[in-house]
């Protein structure tokens, strides 16, 4: 493997919509480009970015993979990432190491719920991006119709830079409206082209789609302009340099027009990549999130001259070759063997045996430089997020934050054998997957496993069966319910016991009032002329903290409340910490009885994508989960249906989604805000709590 300079490298995460063909387009491209001998295919499990056992059986991508292609002078790293709306945090997590995005778009569907969700995410950092419509042998696909979901979703700059020549079975060929040709292909072949005019029913379409183009290339370019106008078009040469700079800045997303399956237009897709998508050192300066020495910030420019720095992007754990991280070299050039200061961690790592990956397949190199994009095994404390490099440069790179997990399930292990293993398996799945959580109810006792969704979660289990041995039996998801408090309270805790020598005294007097959803506790001290020693105050604070942990109506956290301490009295010999912790707890019981305590739930942003026919059904059945109805879309003949919902009512909605639109339905769902419960529900919620934990909730007197 030939060692590359960042300006001949580039770096492109394929996003989009599940079952969009980013996986296929991935195959076509890497068949085309000799980078593999067999084109591989999804629903034969065959691909080289679908790998996992997982993805083989369930035909869709779980995890974000890795490949490369060596297309003329240039290699391109691809970036294959999932679509379904539980593994979206993957398409999230490898920003930092790409330039760019294929945004992979279904000639039939157009513009679905999670392409839309995945382009905001890439929206924010302002990461250029190309569309590649594929599919577009599919039956039903329409040029015409894909562009207004296109423009309707992502606006006026989105614009055609290819046309396909001829539509669903018919579709053979592209036409490149930068070059004005006419690109043939033969379905299902080696991808490679044949060069020829273009046809002359299409002629006039061209040409009226060329200036289109070369109007919008030239508005972001007063050179561009004056020339237009002079000249009334643009020079070929600077047409391709115009938009080249437009999509490094943003201006413009071009749309182009591939199959997959057919291997149609891949040869151009990869051209494109070469000769318009930014270099992987036009990134620009990556500001860092702090230096370790100071903590100031700090600004690194994507050079083989800086001193060496990476960052590690993603980490997989493999049951053979042990934990193997992914990192983008932004400064600097690694070498093998090389050993590198973990600037989050503290220690110091040995780089043996670089390499890149091919899907599974680690293809070993010597050196990697600025821009490009490598894995190593074996680092002993590494994980993703990290920043690493020459220790006398330190720097750290921001970190992706990702939404809180929205659902939780109780998981235990079917064995006593399993029990000793199952900490150790989740802990791995723990250190690649951003979104996994593994924690014990410190009331119920229970192990808890949380995540994206019931499929995510259901992956995991099938993971640790699979990698680990570990077989586990789930309960039915817990709702993350907190309580609070509606109105105010002003009360006195009082903790005395007298049992011979030293006794127990402590006194407080608190008020509590209620603060707005998302404040979560405050404490305040207004306590003058000592009627409570200033080292006995934390600990009324601690006592009424723990007390909230473990809640009052149902065992769940209080929140969004503030406790005023204004007063109390102490004893000279018998107050203590504990004693005032105790008084503490027993003052925010008392408050929490004249408070007006209640349920809040969560309620989660829903967005339902399905054929128009199913809509009624839909709506009705959301009415019926409590869901409140905030608007109506009309996308390429489906409707996008846009709700709040709680979350206790969507615990199985994936399932009854799939029964109620015979499997044509998708829905994405994220945490919205926390709402009261109301009454009837409480009443349930509350009692099923108690029959949970087997006893009354009572209060301390």
């Amino acid at each position: 493997m030939k060692n590359y300079e960042g300006a001949n490298i580039r770096n492109v995460a394929l996003i989009g919509h599940s079952h969009s063909g980013k996986t296929s387009l991935a195959s076509a491209m890497l068949f085309t480009a000799g980078s593999t001998q067999r084109f591989g295919r999804v629903d034969e499990g065959t691909t080289v970015t679908d790998y996992d056992e997982e993805e083989v059986s369930r035909a869709m991508s779980i995890s974000a993979a890795t490949a490369f292609v060596e297309w003329g002078k240039t290699k391109i790293n691809l970036i294959d990432t999932p679509g379904f709306n539980m593994f979206i945090h993957e398409a999230e997590m490898v920003m930092p190491a790409v330039e760019a995005a294929l945004v992979v778009v279904d000639a039939v569907s157009g513009v679905e719920v999670v392409t839309e969700r995945i382009w905001h995410y890439y929206d924010r950092v302002a990461l250029p991006r190309v569309i590649v419509c594929t599919r577009t042998d599919r039956e039903r696909a329409d040029f015409n119709r894909v562009m207004e979901s296109l423009t309707a979703a992502f606006g006026r700059t989105v614009v055609p830079v290819q046309l396909p020549i001829g539509s669903e079975k018919s579709f053979t060929g592209i036409v490149d409206l930068v070059k004005m040709q006419a690109y043939s292909y033969e379905m299902g072949g080696n991808g490679k082209s044949t060069v020829g005019p273009i046809p002359g029913h299409m002629e006039e379409q061209a040409k009226a789609a060329h200036e289109r183009l070369v109007e919008l290339v030239a508005e972001g370019d007063d050179a561009l302009m004056e020339e237009f106008f002079d000249k009334g078009t643009i020079a070929e040469e600077h047409i391709i340099a115009g938009l080249h700079n437009a999509i490094r800045e943003d201006k413009i997303f071009p749309v182009l027009f591939a199959s997959g399956l057919g291997n149609i237009g891949t040869d151009e897709v990869l051209d494109f990549i070469v000769d318009y998508m930014p270099t992987a050192v036009e990134r620009g300066d990556v500001k860092a999130a702090a230096t370790a020495n100071n903590g100031e910030p700090a600004i690194r420019k994507i050079s083989d001259s800086g001193p060496l720095s990476l960052f590690v992007f993603k980490t997989i754990s493999d049951p053979f070759s042990g934990r193997i991280s992914f990192f983008k070299v932004y400064s600097g050039v690694l070498k093998n063997d090389a050993t590198l200061q973990n600037f989050n961690r503290g220690g110091s790592e040995k780089f043996a045996h670089l390499s890149i990956m091919q899907g599974k397949t680690a293809v070993p190199v010597n050196e990697l430089h600025a821009g490009d994009i490598g894995a190593v095994a074996k680092l002993k404390d590494t994980l993703t997020g990290d920043t690493l490099g020459d220790k006398g440069a330190p720097i750290q790179y921001p970190q992706v934050t990702f939404a809180e997990p929205a659902i939780t399930f109780a998981i235990e292990p079917k064995t006593r054998a399993d029990e000793d293993k199952l900490s150790n398996g989740i802990h791995k799945l723990m250190e690649e997957d951003a979104m996994l959580r593994f924690f014990r109810d410190a009331q119920t006792k229970e192990f808890l496993i949380a995540g994206t969704g019931q499929q995510h979660i259901e992956v995991v289990v099938s993971k640790l069966k699979n990698r680990y041995h570990t077989e586990v039996n789930l309960k039915a998801p817990k709702v993350p319910y907190r309580e609070t408090i509606r109105g105010k309270a002003d009360v006195q805790g009082r903790h005395k016991k007298q049992s011979g020598g030293h006794g127990q005294f402590g006194d407080c007097k608190i008020k509590m009032e209620p603060m707005p959803r998302g404040g979560n506790f405050e404490f305040v001290n207004e306590i003058f002329g000592g009627a409570i020693p200033k080292n006995y105050i934390p600990a009324v604070e601690k006592g009424i903290v723990e007390a909230a942990q473990r809640g009052f109506l149902a065992g769940f956290p209080v929140v969004d409340f503030r406790v005023i301490l204004y007063d109390g009295s102490y004893h000279d010999v018998d107050s203590n910490e504990l004693s005032f912790k105790t008084a503490g707890r027993i003052a925010f019981r008392k408050a929490m009885e004249q408070a007006k305590p209640t349920l809040l739930e969560p309620i989660m942003n829903v967005e339902i994508t399905i054929p128009d026919e199913f809509a009624g059904a839909i709506m009705g059945d959301l009415n019926s989960r409590r869901g409140r109805i905030q608007g109506m879309d009309n996308k390429a003949g489906k409707t996008v249906v846009k709700a709040v919902v709680p979350m206790a009512e969507m615990l199985t909605y994936g399932t009854d989604l799939t029964s109620m639109t015979q499997g044509r339905g998708s829905f994405s769902m994220e945490m919205d805000h926390y709402d009261f419960v109301p009454a009837l529900q409480q009443e349930k919620i509350i009692a099923a709590a108690k029959a949970e934990r087997g006893e009354e909730v009572e209060v301390e007197e």
